[in-house]
């Protein structure tokens, strides 16, 4: 194996480029995990970062357990100095802040899955669709969880808005920063409980949602092409991007054309479109929806890639390449006119904020103060 595999982010470009529908990033994928399995040290100081990188969510649960401690800790100068020494991880970048409130805290505190199917009853009896049959799993992720509950709780009030039952089932990592780091026994392991809970609620009539593109982007499209496991494809043919799945099912550009924002959400926006969401066909979609909204203005920043790639531009070693493949979304952040960022992917969300200093909100967010407004905080 060649070690330059290594320097693939996995940003699945090469899968909308080539002209004749090969399959790069699984052959990449493929090819990564060979490598890491034969020749790569499990002694070697790459090694150890790269599964502390790639096992993010294992990570996020220890620190969530003190979230405002663990913030502080991790971002102080000699952690990071030590960060970067020891294990190769950036010491440029500021670890993302944990909530002090998980979206599965939040979940259960608010009554789980009964009370989103009261709410989602009152909602359709609102609508005139009482006999309509509308449920969701939702599938989280590791960051909605433990870093942005905001945009998961967006998502839970948004859906319930147009008179959908929600779960929130058993899940691990998506597995997207396995795959990017050739970590195939440990998506394997991830993919499996996934894969097992959501196909149960497939065939329960369920169809699975998720607020990250790179989420639903592992499900549908690496899950299938990587495992063998039973339902796998059904549950590939039956997940969606969260936005994507209401502009299918419900009249959701009619709602935001007739709705108004205000608040901290009536801003001006520079988009970015994450090669996830692109590689899914949906890197017009949140520019599309929002373009009539009142109160708030949307602008794509153009096709270029973010640069960070997930955990890529986490390596210490990785890190200038990934601010030089960003300078280009960071010159169109600061032309457009817009001084928050948009987009749906949260490692993209990481580079755009640390590139310009902009905060960055989730689609998910400007289109819950639009269509819910505060409803009643929970």
């Amino acid at each position: 194996g060649d070690e330059s595999i290594m320097d693939c982010s996995n940003c699945m470009r090469c899968d909308d480029a080539c002209p004749s529908g090969v399959p790069l990033s699984q052959m990449h994928n493929t090819a990564r995990g060979q490598y890491v399995d034969g020749q790569m040290s499990r002694l070697s100081r790459e090694y150890v970062r790269n599964r502390v990188l790639a096992n993010y969510r294992l990570f996020a649960s220890l620190a969530s357990t003190f979230p405002r401690l663990s913030t502080a800790v991790l971002n102080s100068r000699p952690v990071r100095w030590l960060n970067e020494k020891l294990l190769g991880i950036s010491g440029e970048r500021e670890f993302p802040a944990f909530a002090t409130e998980t979206f599965r805290e939040w979940w259960a505190a608010r009554g789980g899955a009964a009370a989103s199917r009261e709410r989602a009853r009152e909602a359709r009896e609102r609508r005139g669709e009482s006999g309509a049959d509308k449920k969701v799993a939702y599938f989280h992720g590791c960051y909605a969880n433990y870093n942005t509950p905001e945009v998961g709780r967006a998502l839970v009030r948004t859906f319930e808005h147009f008179g959908y039952e929600l779960v929130v089932p058993e899940q691990r990592c998506s597995g997207t920063p396995m795959f990017a780091n050739g970590m195939l026994a440990d998506a394997r392991r991830a993919a499996g409980v996934n894969v097992s809970s959501m196909a149960d609620l497939v065939a329960e009539g369920y169809d699975a949602v998720a607020s990250c593109t790179s989420c639903s982007m592992s499900l549908r499209q690496e899950y299938p092409e990587l495992f063998d496991f039973e339902g796998v494809e059904e549950v590939a043919s039956h997940t969606f991007e969260a936005v994507e799945y209401l502009r299918i099912h419900e009249d959701i550009r009619g709602e935001v054309r007739e709705a108004d924002v205000s608040g901290e959400l009536a801003a001006d926006f520079a988009y970015h479109a994450p090669c996830h969401a692109r590689n899914q066909g949906l890197d017009r979609q949140a520019v599309e929806l929002f373009r009539e909204l009142e109160g708030a203005a949307i602008e794509d920043v153009g096709d270029s890639c973010s640069g960070i790639s997930g955990t890529y531009g986490w390596k210490a070693e990785k890190y200038e390449k990934s601010m030089a493949v960003g300078a280009e979304m960071f010159e169109h952040m600061e032309t457009a006119e817009g001084e928050t960022g948009m987009t749906e992917c949260p490692t993209c969300a990481m580079q755009m904020e640390h590139g310009t200093g902009y905060e960055v909100r989730h689609p998910l967010e400007l289109l819950e103060a639009a269509l819910v407004g505060d409803g009643d905080g929970n």
